[in-house]
């Protein structure tokens, strides 16, 4: 994909210190926020995986839940939610991985996705990629074709990628 994303790049808001000293929160609320922004960032969304016979679109929780649903809808695929521990109601499948201090762990539905699947897992942000890595092994094990994984934003230096090696990883905005 060719495409300049410099104007969501410069959409996105710095929040120093937040959630704690010395880390600078990238804020995409500001993006989301402009109808216009959050429309381009979709379709940046739909336009790399309109080719790709997708028919699950996976959301982490909970900002993944944005961009996939809206994504699910323009590729007219189902949407899954992948959330914490204990907020699905139905029979579950989980995935544990590490926070740097302690863990953490995400569930989704058994039956949500299965064989046969060609999925897509989006969320908003590509930090150290723990989340997601546990995300792709939910998806995994049920047996679903994983075509891709996609955020929004990627913050690079925290090598998040090398997590998702042997997946075909996109990200619109690098920093």
């Amino acid at each position: 994909m060719n495409e300049n994303f410099t104007e969501l790049r410069n959409a996105i808001r710095d929040i120093p210190d937040f959630p704690k000293k010395g880390i600078i929160f990238k804020d995409i609320t500001t993006l989301i926020g402009k109808g216009d922004l959050f429309r381009k960032t979709i379709d940046g969304l739909i336009g790399k995986y309109r080719d790709k016979k997708i028919n699950k679109v996976v959301g982490v929780e909970s900002r993944g839940f944005i961009f996939g649903a809206a994504l699910a809808y323009g590729l007219s695929a189902g949407f899954v939610p992948i959330r914490k521990k204990g907020k699905l109601p139905y029979k579950t499948v989980s995935g544990t991985y590490q926070l740097e201090y302690g863990s953490d762990t995400i569930e989704m539905h058994e039956d949500a996705v299965a064989k046969g699947d060609k999925v897509i897992l989006v969320d908003d942000l590509l930090a150290t990629g723990g989340t997601m890595k546990a995300a792709t092994g939910l998806v995994k094990n049920s047996g679903a074709e994983i075509a891709g994984i996609a955020f929004v934003v990627e913050l690079s230096f925290l090598k998040g990628r090398e997590k998702l090696s042997g997946y075909d990883v996109f990200s619109m905005i690098k920093f």
